[in-house]
């Protein structure tokens, strides 16, 4: 996790939002390898491990480490990796700075749109399983809640393995108004407040309103 995101994350649990408290272990060019992320509301605390920050509740955490790595399903991509500069075209961004938060099997296009897009960082929500970190990639797990602060997002993008209810209504709160949302899917059920733009080839395309 980049050491700049902490300022943009928040607890999964359901209160207020604050800024979270980050202790560090190992950090290696401002990626954090290692570490603590702390909730000074509610005294939560989430592990920092291989550089991913996992907010899951503790008793899945354990599920999840005893039984080693185990790749979830993955509908195909709608999106060839070929055609990253479509999806780069579609969340229409021009110029540096900020992030883009990519959802389930959508975080395998960070790496070909960091390429395209200099100066973005890029948030990877419950990524699959052979994905790692990388300087222009923090990953994140969680629990149908995305554990980031409500409207910091540039653009997002969620992969049609996690387009349901709950992660779309979470993609659109952490969405800046004005900026896009696409979807792996071209019928999602969605949270009022996106306009429509374009649906076809397995994409559905909308702003925020």
């Amino acid at each position: 996790m980049h050491i700049e995101l902490t300022e943009m994350l928040r607890c999964p649990e359901p209160h207020r939002e604050e800024m979270l408290v980050l202790s560090t272990g190992e950090v290696k060019d401002r990626m954090v390898r290692s570490g603590i992320i702390g909730c000074p509301v509610c005294h939560k605390e989430y592990p920092i491990s291989r550089g991913i920050v996992n907010f899951r509740r503790s008793r899945e955490r354990v599920s999840k480490e005893s039984s080693g790595p185990r790749p979830a399903y993955a509908p195909p991509s709608p999106l060839p990796s070929a055609e990253a500069t479509s999806l780069q075209a579609l969340l229409e961004l021009s110029g540096p700075g900020g992030y883009v938060v990519l959802v389930g099997a959508a975080v395998r296009q960070a790496q070909r749109l960091g390429a395209l897009m200099a100066g973005i960082h890029f948030v990877g929500i419950n990524a699959p399983s052979e994905m790692d970190e990388q300087p222009t990639l923090s990953l994140l797990y969680a629990n149908e809640k995305v554990p980031l602060r409500t409207a910091v997002a540039r653009g997002v993008v969620v992969g049609a393995d996690l387009a349901t209810s709950p992660w779309l209504v979470e993609a659109h709160r952490v969405l800046l108004r004005g900026r896009r949302f696409v979807v792996e899917n071209e019928e999602p059920e969605l949270p009022i407040g996106l306009l429509k733009l374009v649906a076809e080839h397995g994409l559905w395309v909308g702003e925020k309103r």
